[in-house]
């Protein structure tokens, strides 16, 4: 019983309680980077989401065979390893997605969130909890990331995931895409703004 609650704890505190980006507030700059469009922030957070996953049970599979010295050189070969085969996969079979995230699929090796689990978790814990980890903390980034670029998307074009959502008589009658929406800036600002709600929603958060 205690195993099942501390597999659940693993895997849900980071989709709100512990989320990577409004809480740890790591991984940021790919969230000001790719979120002008919903589809490429989609590809994005399941990318990582599958890096994360696969680079933790890795790391924990091999952990008590990686010389401490040399753990992070090894930890960054698995990561980049993992991102190569995505970055193929995209090339192949999404590639107009692989052209607008252009080199931030590569700094997913780079990405905070990564290094941090695969340092604190994977190294610590069995595989299964550390898929657990991975994939939580890796839906918790994905979640913020369609968030932002949902209402970037919206706002900023009127479209989502390429389709016209605010119909051409609104345009008719006036209105005007928020071109500020698709400037890096304003993710932070969207960021912010989540950032604030969640902590309005969990008290325990707030600083006294």
């Amino acid at each position: 019983m205690a195993d099942k609650e501390n597999s659940r704890s693993v895997f849900f505190n980071p989709l709100s309680k512990n989320n990577p980006v409004v809480v740890q507030i790591l991984g940021i700059c790919s969230v000001l980077a790719v979120t002008a469009k919903l589809e490429p922030a989609i590809v994005m957070g399941l990318s990582v989401i599958a890096v994360l996953a696969f680079s933790n049970v890795i790391i924990s599979l091999i952990r008590n065979t990686i010389p401490t010295n040399i753990r992070i050189i090894v930890q960054l070969v698995v990561v980049a390893g993992l991102v190569v085969i995505v970055n193929q996969l995209l090339l192949a079979y999404a590639y107009d997605v692989s052209k607008q995230l252009s080199v931030f699929i590569g700094l997913i090796i780079t990405n905070c969130i990564l290094m941090g689990r695969l340092e604190a978790f994977a190294m610590a814990n069995r595989p299964w909890l550390s898929f657990l980890d991975g994939i939580g903390n890796g839906i918790g980034y994905a979640l913020i990331l369609m968030i932002v670029g949902f209402f970037r998307e919206l706002l900023g074009s009127g479209t989502l995931l390429g389709f016209q959502i605010v119909p051409q008589w609104c345009y008719d009658h006036g209105y005007v895409n928020n071109g500020l929406m698709i400037l890096p800036p304003m993710a932070l600002i969207v960021v912010a703004c989540i950032i604030w709600v969640h902590r309005s929603l969990n008290k325990d958060l707030q600083e006294p």
